[in-house]
């Protein structure tokens, strides 16, 4: 994250762009080098630490998921929430979320975990921390990251209306204190890990919620498909 601003997606870029002078995010920066100088390895590469917002420019935002920091085993974030590229096995959040969205839309499960084609169609896949160390499991967390998707959040909340946040668990919900819920939707459920899925996410319904959300604003409802393994051209 030498200078993120080079490659920041343009819409997203003239929303945040001076954000990366604050301190703290200088201090990240820092935080960062220093931490590929001592030989650890960070998830995800460099090039894919603001994929979410590369995939999902600001004006094309219809609603947002909130992870909280990327998989920490190799090969597993691309940046995009809860996304693993085709190849990788399937995590068990996302196999919770795929059960949900079968039994709420009656759409069968894929047989990969790359959620690109949603990014596309305009959801944000945003984690509140935006790289980890490998196999530490929120070991950046506190270093600067939630700022700064504090900033995103707040961004799409003063620049846009009627987009849907759909906050899993606390870490997600916290974030909705930046949302005003007059202006835009708000569901939230339990997170759909394994350790917290059957207490309410798997039921949640937000996938439809959202969906009729959009519609009822003659907004253009999200296709939650995804296509199979072989006919993916992107992630």
């Amino acid at each position: 994250m030498s200078d993120p601003r080079l490659r920041l997606e343009p819409s997203w870029k003239a929303a945040l762009g001076d954000y990366f002078d604050r301190p703290d995010m200088q201090a990240l920066a820092a935080f960062l080098r220093a931490e590929k100088a001592a030989g650890k390895r960070i998830y995800p590469p460099g090039g894919e630490i603001f994929s979410a917002l590369d995939a999902t420019p600001l004006p094309a935002v219809k609603a947002v998921i909130l992870g909280q920091d990327p998989y920490h085993g190799s090969g597993q974030a691309h940046g995009l929430c809860f996304s693993v590229r085709p190849g990788v096995p399937v995590p068990p959040s996302l196999v919770n979320i795929f059960t949900e969205i079968e039994r709420d839309l009656g759409i069968a499960r894929p047989d990969h975990g790359c959620l690109t084609p949603w990014a596309q169609r305009g959801v944000l896949l945003l984690n509140a921390v935006l790289t980890v160390q490998d196999g530490r499991a929120g070991a950046h967390q506190g270093k600067g990251w939630e700022g700064f998707t504090d900033a995103v959040i707040a961004a799409l909340d003063r620049q846009r209306e009627g987009v849907v946040f759909l906050l899993w668990g606390s870490h997600a919900q916290a974030k909705g204190r930046l949302i005003d819920p007059r202006r835009h939707e708000v569901l939230k459920a339990p997170h759909p890990s394994p350790l917290s899925a059957h207490r309410g996410f798997i039921g949640c319904g937000h996938f439809s919620a959202c969906n009729r959300y959009l519609q009822q604003r003659g907004v253009a409802p999200i296709d939650w498909s995804l296509p199979p393994r072989r006919a993916l051209t992107i992630c």
